[in-house]
């Protein structure tokens, strides 16, 4: 009788498309995301959080490049009721708090939110299923003076965290004023905004492309289509040569001046009144910014700027960091995007019917945390606790007392809660938790009420620089009265941040 095969072990690897985000990563992001609120809550921005799942009903469909119902979210059906979905962004749930509760709310309604987020689409490097967003939104305020405000705000949180000016550059266009040039060339009509709807489409995702295709590959995308390197084929958009040279002359409409690039535009959109109420707005968001300070170094007009989400209706902004990285071809690239945009003043009325108009921005916190890596803002590692070892099973309440007495002074510290047998294992787990310090107290030095620190930082260093003699003169190991103890840490840990 053949044996029944034992139960298959599951696979211990993080799903395609996810990841796993340890100390230093988690660490990071916080200190991150709490720069970015106290800049958000200096505006008068108040914190909101959103259940990770709604109704497929309440997010809509507005993620980009999905055709088929609920594509791009990960959704479910509960016993024969709604369908459920988690969150592709943080501003569809917003629109359904600001519709639910909008008596309750104060109108405008500012908020931020940060979270994580989830969209079905297919992986790639750099792009995963989940992440996190860092979002802040104006809900109630007709007047771009609330657009001027969000980008100026975006422009303040960058250089909190650590982006330099000159580093990055907040770029805004309006969609009214694409729309505007769309309408000049027959693909918009703003009497009827389904027709042609698919082809606007694939033309916002190609300009939105620029960056990555260049010229060729968008007029290829607003044309006929484009074959990559690999051999697929994207279908175009099917616009005739002159209805391209008109979308084009769009996107090369960008002068060495707000102003300019303004009359450029009102050349373009012609006799489009929405267009030329698109570049009104542009002009009074570019004045407004001016008279905070704001200037072209930090804050500038470009077209080239669309937004791929569908649910923007008219100014749109986008952050993008200047400086270059290499890639991992060991080539020099910029560094690229990490923060965009909009408005949104038809998102609220699909719930409530009346017209409420939106504004905000998102941050993209994964990518801008790899910008302050790149830039050498922060590390990648972070300072572990201070680690209190074990020399005797029996003393356990003492070692405990120890960590209690490093914390309540404030100290990062932790008993070590493995096998104690071996004291060597004991530093190893010191060393692999980034421990700067560790506390040592046998039955000896406990009769005679003293402690032994080990300097763990400086003993690193010592072992692989120093010689024979500054190794002598510099012990990283030192042995104190045991009231001193929490003084002689602080003054170690001092040391080691200040590197002296």
């Amino acid at each position: 009788m053949a044996k029944d095969k034992a139960p298959r072990r599951p696979r211990a690897e993080t799903p395609k498309g996810f990841r796993d985000y340890f100390g230093a990563d988690v660490t990071e992001r916080k200190q991150m995301l709490d720069t970015i609120a106290q800049v958000y809550e200096a505006h008068g921005f108040d914190p909101l959080e959103t259940s990770a799942v709604e109704t497929v009903e309440a997010l809509g469909k507005y993620l980009p490049d999905v055709d088929r119902p609920n594509e791009g979210v990960f959704a479910w059906q509960e016993d024969e009721g709604d369908w459920l979905a988690l969150r592709y962004d943080l501003t569809a749930p917003l629109a359904r708090v600001a519709a639910q509760f909008r008596n309750d709310l104060p109108s405008p309604y500012r908020r931020y939110a940060m979270g994580p987020v989830w969209r079905n689409e297919k992986p790639g490097p750099g792009r995963f299923r989940q992440f996190y967003q860092c979002d802040a939104d104006t809900v109630g305020a007709p007047s771009v003076a609330a657009d001027a405000e969000i980008c100026g705000m975006l422009s303040d949180a960058l250089e909190a965290v650590g982006i330099p000016r000159g580093d990055y550059i907040v770029r805004v266009n309006n969609r009214k004023v694409l729309n505007g040039v769309m309408q000049v060339a027959g693909v918009f009509d703003p009497a009827n905004p389904d027709h042609m709807h698919t082809e606007r489409g694939i033309v916002l995702r190609a300009i939105d492309k620029f960056d990555k295709f260049g010229e060729p590959g968008v007029r290829a995308l607003i044309g006929k289509g484009r074959l990559d390197e690999s051999g697929d084929f994207t279908p175009g958009a099917g616009l005739s040569d002159e209805q391209a040279d008109i979308v084009m002359g769009f996107m090369s409409a960008k002068r060495d001046t707000g102003a300019a690039t303004a009359a450029r535009l009102r050349d373009l959109v012609g006799g489009s009144v929405l267009g030329m109420e698109g570049v009104s707005e542009l002009e009074t968001i570019a004045e407004l910014l001016d008279g905070q300070g704001y200037g072209s170094d930090r804050i500038v007009i470009d077209p080239s700027v669309v937004r791929g989400l569908g649910y923007y209706t008219g100014p749109v902004f986008e952050a993008e960091l200047t400086f270059e990285i290499l890639d991992e071809k060991g080539r020099k690239r910029q560094f690229g995007s990490v923060s965009g945009g909009g408005r949104y003043d038809d998102l609220v009325k699909r719930f409530t019917g009346q017209a409420v108009p939106a504004t905000g921005v998102s941050i993209g916190v994964d990518r801008l945390l790899a910008a302050l890596r790149a830039k050498g803002r922060i590390g990648g590692t972070v300072q572990g606790p201070v680690v209190v070892t074990v020399m005797d099973r029996d003393r356990m309440g003492d070692y405990l007392a120890m960590a209690s007495e490093l914390r309540r002074a404030g100290i990062r510290a932790e008993v070590y809660l493995g096998n104690p047998k071996n004291f060597g294992n004991q530093l190893k787990y010191a060393d692999k938790r980034e421990s700067p310090v560790a506390i040592i107290q046998g039955g000896d030095e406990a009769a005679r009420g003293v402690v032994q620190i080990k300097d763990l930082v400086l003993g690193a260093k010592i072992a692989a620089q120093a010689s024979l003699e500054e190794w002598k003169s510099q012990p990283a190991q030192v042995e104190v009265a045991r009231t001193d103890m929490v003084a002689t840490v602080r003054a170690m840990l001092g040391q080691n941040v200040t590197g002296a």
